[in-house]
Formats: C-alpha cells, structure tokens, sequence
C-alpha cells in the first residue's frame, strides 16, 4: 500500500500545473478568476497633454538677447536675398539680346499654295476636290487656287460671266460645300477669275493702251460676290495690264476693305496676280504701286543662270511677304515638264526661297505632264501596284511626297525659312547656295547644282555680314554623299549633279 501511494502521489503532482503553466484554451477559470488568454491592463486615470507655452511664457522668451540677435541677422539675409535676386533679374534682363519683333503674316505667307488648273483630271470635279482635301491638309496647304470656272467664250467680253460657274465644272453649292470644309481645315480658297481664259489674252486685247476698265469692273463686281459667300481671295493673270487701269484702286479697294475689320489674318481676302515677262527691279516697282497683295513670278522659269536667280532674290527679298516663287506655276505648268527628274531639287529650293512656294497639283509627286496639259492625278501613291501606274512610278511618287510633306513641315516651324533674312553665299552658271536665318532661331542654308556635273561650293558671307561656321549639319539632302546629320566643311563641299542640300547650323550669340 506504501508503495501504491506513492505512485498516487506522483501523479497528482503531474496534474496539478502550476497556472502560468497551463495552457491558454479559454477553458475553466484562471488563478485570481481571470479567464485564460486575458491580460489586465492599468490605464491611468488622468491622460497628460502638451498646452505649449502660454503668451507671457513666449513673450519672456522672445525679448532674450539671443533671440533679439537671431531676427535681426534672419531680416537682414532676407532683405539681401530679395535685392540680390531683383538685381540679378535686371541685370539679365539688360544683356539678353532683344528679341526682333516678327513681321505682320497673311494666310499665303504661311505655306504653299496650291493650284488645281483642270478639276477634272485632278479628281473627277469638283466634288471630288472636296473629297481630297484631307489630303491637301497633309501637304500643309494654306491656299487651294481653283480655276478659272466661270463662263466666257473665248475672246467674246459680251459673254463674260464672272459670278456663273461652267456647269461642266460643277454648281455654285458644289462650291460652297467645298469652301466651307477647306475653311474648317486651315486651307482658304482662292478663284482664278482671269476674264478670257480660253482666249489669245486674258483681258480681251494684247494692247495695253487700249481700256480694260469695263472688264476691271465687271471683275470687282464678282470678287465682292464671291467673296461674300467665302471665298479666300482672288487671282488674275497679267494683272500688270489691269493694273493700269482706273477700275483698278476699287477692286482692290473691294477685296482688302475688310483688313480693319478681320480680327484674324485667316479672315482677311487676298488679291493676288501672275507676272510674266518683266525684270526683278520692274516687279518691285509694280508691287508697290499696286497694292496687290500677291504677285506670282515667272523669273525662275524664264531665268536658267544661278547668278542670275541669286541676283533676281538679292532684288526680291525685301518684298518677300508679297512674293510667289514658282517653276512654271505662273501658267499652271508641272514641274517635271519644266525640269525632268529635278522635282525634288526644286521643291527644296522653292520651300526656302523668300517668298511662297506655289505648286500645281501633281507637284508634290512628281507627275509625268509629258505632253499633256492636263496629266491625270495619281493618288494613294503609297500602294504597292496599280493598274494605271508602274510600280517603280509609285514608289517614286510615295518617295517624292514624302521629301514634299516634310520640306512643308520644316518652313511652316521655322522663323528662318518662314520669313527670316537672306543672304547670297554662292553661285555658278548651274548652282547657288543662299543663307536664310532670323533672330536667335536655327540657321538654314540651301545649296542646289542642276547643272550636269559634280561641283565644289565655297561659302561665305558679305565682309559686312559676319562670318559662317566651319560646318553646319546636313538637314535633309538628295546627294548620297551628304548624309543626314552628318557634318559638311562650309569652305569646300562637293556638291553632286542635280542635287540639293539643306544645312542647319545653330545661334551661337
């Protein structure tokens, strides 16, 4: 029995845990009758918090000396900070070069223009021009040139109806449809309203002695016609003639009347008129005398010799915000007629010319007029084949409408091409190279060689005028040995046959 309790004994101990020992099950009471798992927490009964220093304790400790001396050397930096930055401003202000004022822009300054001689062959009418200017508003067309429309039997002024459009050509709502969709996209409508079109002289006599106020008049009469239901402006071939005219100063005095009132320059109309057949300096005189806002030249085409071009713009530059340049536009001739296989050369030149470039449709392209007077447009050049074109032909297309798209681009956000200051660098009986630049903007040179052989230009600038850079950078380039980007010597560069190059060089100050 002894040794039984023992064992008994032994084993009440096992059981009996002591109470921090006994597991937390929640089960039975705990010692002190607490449940198990609870934890008994003392909160204090008063919580203390911070009140900060009262007004008399702040006051105390502000009027120490220590702090005295601590706001009087914070005023005085602050003071010196202020004075420090006003005076760094002005003297900033002082010596950053003046910004030169930009000159006052039309519509027609701001990119090319864009003339569509023959609806028909362009596409299909002119509802079919309403239904490509998506595609005009990708070139960066600011002026869409139609006509002439109106009806008139050759050489007959008894016939003349300026204010009726052939029928063959389209309806007057036809037109206005087409004008308000070209004014909603940036690009403003110009009418070639040029009296007798079909006939042997636009204002129905060769001679300029005799009178042509009749006909000026009847032409006033239309502008204000048209150009009340939204037409952009007007053009007239040989306005020299009309200009002598003493209807002359009314119709001019119709179509840019409105210059006070137009709050935008998109709303303001423009007159516009071709000039054929007369020098640079006669072109100044005849601008300025009369007030055309426009005129459209012929020097390029008539004029083959570099020095001669250069020469004829050293003239012309002054006017350039009354200027068109173009290859055979004046008489809606395309530029693969005029120079075969230089279309792209001509562009570049035309695009950084001072002055508008004007194109005739299929320019952008480089369509083959050939023969034709009328070559039928070819469009979605970017397709790979094409049952009326080669394939080769439509790659070249795409090509040259590409190198188009981007010339256009690059003069509509550059002050320096879009009507910066020129001057003369170079120039052969087959080449030349000008500089154009504005203010602190990027400068640009442009260098062509038409001729048939490679050339080596020399560039410099008047003694008067400054100095070129050693290099500049190819900007856009034809010649396969002036990679874009790459760096060209400004002193001696070789310049292919029938090859252009445009470099940019920076504002150094």
């Amino acid at each position: 029995m002894t040794k039984d309790t023992e064992i008994d004994m032994e084993e009440v101990k096992l059981n009996e845990l002591d109470p921090e020992k006994q597991p937390m099950t929640g089960d039975g009471q705990a010692a002190g009758g607490e449940k198990n798992g609870s934890v008994k927490l003392k909160v204090p009964e008063d919580e203390v918090t911070f009140t900060g220093l009262s007004k008399e304790e702040l006051m105390k400790v502000a009027g120490t000396p220590g702090w005295v001396r601590t706001r009087w050397v914070l005023l005085v930096l602050f003071w010196l900070g202020w004075v420090g930055m006003l005076a760094g401003a002005i003297v900033i202000i002082v010596k950053a070069p003046r910004c030169k004022p930009v000159p006052e822009m039309y519509w027609w300054n701001e990119g090319p223009l864009y003339q569509i001689t023959d609806l028909e062959a362009f596409s299909d009418g002119m509802k079919g021009v309403e239904g490509k200017l998506d595609d005009m508003s990708k070139l960066k067309v600011k002026g869409l040139v139609l006509g002439p429309l109106h009806t008139v039997q050759a050489d007959q002024p008894s016939t003349l109806e300026l204010q009726e459009i052939d029928p063959s050509y389209g309806s007057k709502e036809t037109l206005q449809a087409l004008i308000e969709k070209a004014n909603k996209k940036g690009i403003s409508v110009v009418l070639d309203l040029t009296p007798n079109y079909h006939g042997t002289a636009p204002w129905f006599t060769a001679n300029p002695d005799e009178s042509t106020d009749e006909t000026v008049e009847k032409l006033k009469a239309a502008a204000e016609y048209w150009l009340n239901l939204g037409v952009g402006g007007i053009k007239v071939s040989n306005f020299s003639q009309a200009a002598l005219s003493a209807e002359w100063p009314k119709l001019r005095a119709a179509v840019q009347g409105n210059r006070s009132e137009a709050t935008k320059a998109r709303q303001v109309w423009a007159l516009m008129g071709v000039v054929e057949d007369i020098s640079a300096p006669a072109v100044t005189q005849l601008v300025n005398s009369s007030g055309v806002d426009l005129a459209l030249l012929d020097l390029l085409s008539r004029k083959t010799d570099g020095k001669e071009r250069l020469g004829d713009m050293n003239i012309l530059h002054f006017e350039q915000r009354s200027i068109g340049w173009g290859l055979g536009a004046s008489n809606g001739v395309h530029l693969s007629k005029k120079a075969p296989g230089l279309t792209r050369l001509y562009q570049l030149l035309l695009f950084t010319m001072p002055g508008t470039p004007v194109f005739t449709y299929g320019d952008e392209i480089g369509l083959q007029a050939n023969d034709s007077t009328s070559p039928k447009m070819v469009w979605d050049v970017e397709k790979e084949s094409s049952a009326e074109t080669a394939e080769a032909n439509l790659k070249e297309y795409a090509a040259v409408r590409k190198w188009f798209i981007s010339l256009s681009d690059l003069r509509g956000k550059e002050r320096s091409l879009l009507y910066g200051d020129y001057y003369p660098l170079y120039s052969s009986p087959s080449s030349l190279s000008f500089l154009r630049l504005w203010d602190q903007s990027e400068r640009y040179i442009t260098a062509v060689n038409w001729g048939d052989q490679a050339e080596t230009l020399k560039l410099s600038l008047p003694s008067t005028e400054g100095e070129l850079p050693e290099t500049a950078k190819v900007k856009l380039s034809t010649d396969e040995n002036l990679v874009d980007e790459s760096s060209v010597s400004l002193d001696n560069f070789t310049l292919g046959p029938g090859k252009a190059v445009l470099l940019q060089f920076p504002f150094t100050g």
